[in-house]
């Protein structure tokens, strides 16, 4: 992509109202904008980085099996009255003609489960899997902190239908797995940790994926010694560590970017959604959910990955592999910039090229430590009269020139 062709552009000044790292360095480098409290934009940049973070999910949840999705972002508020919901404060309520009235959809079981009465009926089709990537809305009485904590952002949900708890429980652990290796590939395993929670009415424990950051607004007890927390919600009456009885646990910050949870019967009773055993009796479906927040995550990764420049990105879900800049006002340094370009690109690698002619050296290298891409590509006169690339990681202080079939190696690593 031509930096010159991007419309949203990196700003120099900081965004008065951010109040924190990820609403700053996001806004300035030209990833989101803000259009009021709790709602953005994702401009090109950062819609780059979601879909790549919506993949890496994506490629996890088939793993699992699941179908993928797509469910309504409104629904009728009748739904949310049978599950007795209808009057939380989170909620968004909209009317429309007539005596219509209407919820705009911070979760989905009230989709879901009378979905699926469609598609249950006999035990030969449990169990089953669905999953998608849905705009949520939540009445937030304190949207803050950038993508941490908003009003409207991406979720992935995912549902399990068990002819038995004991169905379930398998597929639980198996998503738990999943979620290791979901956060792992997206650069933030060795921060995030599984937590244990307030089960709710049908197990001791659910679970959350709380990242460990300075930045949260979460306190959770670490037990370094098994890697596992306690939810600071119900450390009165878990006071040791739930895997190995550890008693020193350590408090931390941390924000939560996903939660799994053993729903049981809860909305399968509530619309009888049932299925006949091999006797030909009915039973209530087991179900189980399980969410991440994916512009959480984005917001998250921020917090975690950046210095006084700007934005370090792990290599998964980095914009671009490289930035390339070229240096100088010759016409034949950007000449030749722009067949290295090209080049790199049929050899599919993802390039951001700054080919602006009337920018200074100081300020393109500003730009790109900014933005945040895992590497950063030099052309010049100096390069060109060795005939090589000047490359550096954004990460390190070493510089080196590479010849091109070099700097192809390097990138693909």
């Amino acid at each position: 992509m031509l930096y010159s062709k991007l419309f949203c552009k990196t700003s120099k000044t900081t965004p008065a109202d951010a109040d924190s790292v990820n609403a700053r360095l996001l806004t300035q480098a030209g990833f989101i904008q803000k259009q009021m409290a709790g709602v953005y934009t994702f401009l090109p940049l950062g819609l780059r980085v979601l879909n790549k973070i919506q993949n890496i999910i994506r490629e996890e949840m088939e793993k699992l099996g699941a179908n993928e999705i797509l469910m309504p972002a409104l629904t009728q508020e009748e739904s949310w009255q049978k599950t007795e919901r209808a009057n939380l404060d989170i909620l968004f309520h909209l009317e429309g003609r007539g005596e219509t009235k209407f919820v705009l959809n911070p979760t989905h079981e009230e989709v879901i489960t009378p979905l699926m009465k469609n598609f249950i009926a006999s035990y030969r089709d449990l169990p089953f899997s669905a999953f998608q990537f849905q705009t949520k809305f939540r009445n937030e009485p304190r949207a803050k902190s950038g993508l941490l904590r908003g009003r409207e952002f991406l979720m992935k949900d995912l549902y399990s239908f068990h002819a038995t708890e004991k169905d379930l429980d398998i597929f639980y652990e198996k998503v738990k797995k999943a979620y290791f290796d979901i956060f792992k590939r997206l650069g933030m395993g060795k921060e995030t940790v599984l937590t244990f929670a307030s089960g709710g009415s049908f197990s001791k424990f659910s679970h959350e994926f709380q990242t460990v950051c300075p930045a949260g607004e979460d306190l959770i007890h670490l037990c370094e010694k098994c890697c596992v927390a306690v939810n600071d919600e119900i450390i009165k009456e878990q006071k040791v560590c739930p895997q190995c009885d550890n008693k020193a646990l350590v408090p931390q910050k941390a924000v939560e970017v996903g939660n799994i949870f053993k729903l049981r019967t809860k909305f399968s009773d509530v619309f009888s959604l049932t299925y006949k055993d091999n006797l030909g009796k009915d039973r209530l479906v087991e179900m189980g959910c399980y969410g991440i927040g994916l512009s959480r995550v984005m917001g998250i990764i921020v917090e975690l990955f950046h210095d006084e420049k700007g934005i370090l990105w792990p290599e998964t879900i980095t914009p671009f592999q490289a930035q390339l800049l070229a240096i100088g006002k010759e016409k034949n340094v950007f000449k030749e910039a722009e067949k290295i370009y090209q080049q790199l690109i049929k050899q599919g690698i993802e390039i951001l090229y700054d080919n602006r002619e009337d920018i200074s050296a100081g300020e393109k290298f500003a730009n790109a430590d900014l933005i945040g891409t895992p590497w950063r590509l030099v052309i010049s006169e100096k390069t060109l009269a060795k005939k090589a690339v000047e490359i550096k990681k954004r990460d390190s202080k070493k510089i080196e020139l590479q010849t091109l079939t070099q700097l192809a190696i390097t990138l693909k690593r």
